[in-house]
């Protein structure tokens, strides 16, 4: 009895962890969308195992900043943008948000043509239809599906990812060299500090902030028996314990993620001569001839795995920021009928990102705009969140304090030099 007692605990242990998974794992996932692919992809063809340090210093000011956004929506029961509109003037709000559906719209423009131009390396055929095809379903699901059955399937894309640990894991990678090669060493080189800049900028994104603090509001009104922390601090225990796993899980997650990418890149097309890269399907492009057919197929299919992920984000992020700047307190729990201008951002955003993709822009420039809007944008909004969680009218005896205050602070502050190198 008691050997078969300890898999059974075993199993119930790893099935309430799996549960605790929400918000944190989708969000983090969604951070590494093909636009982030080619962020990580530059980065490994261009300076090679000396980009890693990037994702490595980032996760805890990622875990730290994720984290103060799902308090915030927990602990007040509203989005990021609701809080703001009440404590930040209107106009700031309104303007900040307007940018991030401008940025958002860019990425879902390069998103939908990786994913396009990466299942044309998997089947043939024509990318452009491929890539209209994927966002309309993406579309079609979170508009039509309802959010207690779309949600689990958000939770499953996550897997996807992992398609890049298994392409690190086909091809040759000098491991036991790692150690001593992945730190900094060009930081005189201009070109190394504007990928420094990107790679932060693609991993503290401002959507990502929005969708996560919202995200805590849909599951906890989903729930039968969670309210806002401010209404029930008894709930409050429980409630951060699970937020802490979530987020340290799924940032982690999706650093490790970037770090394997980085590496696969380094090992395979720089040390091949291939430094110089455009989008995510150019170097599952590139991997074929020198890594073999199915490492190219493996990164190929984790972009159209992480671009059905990452497109609804994108899409329903803008949403929740732009109805609650305006007063509108929507979700995708709602029904289109109750919710409409909601539901008219996600679907104006996804189709204007599909007509973007199919323009003559070239795809380098439009990740550029997005990166600069983000970077723009990222440094006001994450006062604004830091001044929204310290604020004892807003969350109460909830307000956030000691490690993960620094850690929030911190995140600000490398946004801030990331933003003034950008500019330099």
């Amino acid at each position: 009895m008691a050997t078969d007692g300890v898999p059974v605990a075993i199993r119930q242990r790893s099935l309430l962890r799996v549960r605790r998974l929400g918000a944190g794992l989708v969000t983090g996932a969604a951070d590494d969308d093909p636009s982030g692919i080619a962020t990580y992809s530059q980065a490994g063809a261009g300076w090679g195992y000396s980009a890693l340090w990037t994702v490595i210093v980032t996760v805890p000011f990622m875990i730290g900043i994720q984290m103060i956004c799902a308090h915030v929506g927990r602990v007040t029961g509203r989005g990021l943008a609701a809080n703001m509109r009440e404590h930040l003037p209107k106009p700031v709000v309104f303007a900040l948000v307007m940018l991030l559906l401008f940025a958002n719209v860019i990425n879902l423009a390069a998103d939908v043509g990786a994913m396009g131009a990466a299942f044309n390396l998997l089947v043939g055929g024509p990318a452009w239809l491929y890539a209209a095809v994927f966002a309309l379903f993406s579309l079609a699901l979170e508009v039509f599906v309802p959010f207690s059955r779309y949600s689990p399937f958000l939770k499953v894309l996550t897997v996807s990812l992992l398609a890049y640990v298994a392409t690190a894991l086909v091809i040759q990678v000098p491991w036991s060299t790692l150690p001593a090669a992945m730190w900094p060493r060009e930081l005189a080189d201009r070109s190394y500090l504007v990928m420094i800049v990107g790679v932060f900028g693609t991993t503290i994104s401002p959507y990502l902030f929005f969708w996560q603090a919202s995200e805590e509001v849909e599951e906890e009104e989903a729930s039968a028996i969670e309210t806002p922390l401010i209404e029930a601090p008894a709930q409050s225990v429980e409630a951060f314990r699970r937020i802490r796993f979530d987020t340290v899980f799924g940032m982690s997650y999706s650093n490790l993620v970037a770090f394997f990418i980085m590496v696969t890149a380094a090992s395979v097309l720089r040390s091949h001569g291939i430094t110089t890269i455009e989008t995510s399907a150019d170097a599952a492009r590139a991997l074929e001839p020198v890594a073999g057919r199915f490492a190219s197929l493996l990164f190929a299919l984790g972009i159209v795995g992480t671009g059905m992920l990452a497109l609804p984000v994108l899409a329903g992020s803008a949403a929740y920021a732009v109805t609650e700047a305006v007063g509108n307190r929507s979700r995708l729990s709602d029904k289109p009928a109750d919710a409409r201008l909601f539901y008219l951002i996600i679907v104006g955003a996804i189709l204007l990102g599909v007509i973007l993709s199919f323009s003559p822009v070239d795809p380098i420039r439009l990740l550029f705009w997005a990166a600069v809007v983000n970077g723009v944008i990222s440094v006001p909004l994450m006062v604004g969140i830091m001044w929204i969680a310290s604020l004892k009218a807003v969350m109460g005896p909830f307000v956030v304090q000691h490690w993960l205050r620094w850690l929030g602070w911190g995140a600000t502050g490398l946004m801030a030099l990331a933003v003034f190198g950008m500019l330099l």
